[in-house]
């Protein structure tokens, strides 16, 4: 194949247009693997890629898309031959390094994750970012104490990407999980990832005259941030965790010490753009067997899209308006 085609990111003027462009496979740029893209996710990251001022692109033209899952066609490093099925979150990765909205990608050899036995490139990519950090997040979490019948655990934004793949992997390790959201028209959805409850936002929100609240949560899964998360940590038991990983809710904390001197509540960020390869091996592995999902619930998660459709994924993402996770196939 003498070229491939790529979503771009570009300057027209004094805006930022996103449209599909035809590249010559020299184009692609350096790297020890090329890969035949079979899928991609759309992420929030992504979205925040396509506007002004965002902070995540540095470089026009650009070719968003922060995870992939494919086939090796070229390899110049000995732990990848052609015909391997791989897969790459995180790094530079549509960011400072041309993305997954591509047919074709070339990426540094120490980003590539081989495929776990039993998943395929569009479970990998149902999963995506997303799921990795949701995965992370509750590993994380059990690597601080948190098991099952300690309580419920609660989930922030969790019809979005991040909290849907939490509600699920956590139900499936047999926790009791209450998902936050205000849309009721998701509680069937959530409940049937395995929430046991759902709860609104609001009365998250509600603050009490007290250093902290009474204790509910045995840890928490929060991919919003803000407010939210400064009652989330009011309200966590004695000795639970709080994983942090997103700020769709805003960047800004305005707690108080209370209930880390008072409870031992850890607070952890969930970096899953640079996280360790052997970790990231290790959370893999445990997504394609104890976390893996059934197709029928990969079904009701997934939107698979085109090149095409992926300006409208985008603004939903953007909007708040994306349930589960939207999938490009691009081979």
């Amino acid at each position: 194949m003498a070229a491939y085609r790529a979503l771009t990111v570009d300057w027209q003027g004094s805006r930022l247009i996103s449209e599909i462009r035809e590249y010559a496979m020299d184009d692609l740029p350096a790297g020890e693997v090329t890969i035949r893209v079979s899928y991609s996710g759309v992420n929030y990251k992504d979205g925040l890629s396509t506007i002004p001022g965002a902070g995540i692109v540095s470089q026009y033209p650009h070719v968003p898309g922060i995870d992939l899952a494919g086939i090796v066609v070229a390899s110049s490093d000995p732990t990848f031959k052609e015909g391997d099925e791989v897969l790459i979150t995180g790094y530079g990765l549509g960011a400072s390094h041309p993305g997954g909205f591509s047919e074709y990608a070339r990426v540094p050899a120490a980003w590539v994750v081989p495929m776990p036995s039993g998943l395929t490139a569009k479970a990998a990519m149902a999963i995506g970012t997303a799921g990795f950090t949701a995965a992370l997040s509750v590993h994380r979490m059990e690597e601080n104490g948190l098991k099952p019948g300690q309580g419920p655990v609660l989930v922030s934004g969790a019809t979005g990407g991040v909290g849907s793949w939490a509600v699920s992997m956590l139900a499936k390790s047999g926790y009791e999980v209450t998902a936050s959201t205000r849309k009721n028209s998701e509680i069937d959805y959530l409940k049937a990832l395995g929430a046991s409850g759902t709860i609104s936002p609001s009365e998250l929100e509600v603050p009490e005259a007290k250093p902290v609240g009474r204790e509910r949560w045995a840890g928490a899964v929060d991919p919003v941030g803000g407010p939210f998360l400064t009652h989330i940590l009011n309200s966590v038991r004695y000795g639970g965790s709080v994983t942090l990983s997103g700020f769709t809710g805003g960047a800004e904390l305005a707690s108080t010490v209370y209930p880390f001197i008072l409870r031992g509540v850890n607070l952890i960020g969930i970096d899953s753009v640079f996280c360790p390869m052997e970790i990231r091996r290790t959370v893999w592995n445990r997504i394609a067997t104890e976390w893996m999902p059934e197709e029928a619930l990969l079904d009701s998660i997934v939107n698979e899209i085109s090149l095409s459709g992926l300006p409208d994924a985008i603004a939903k993402v953007l909007q708040g308006r994306m349930r589960g996770r939207s999938i490009v196939a691009l081979s």
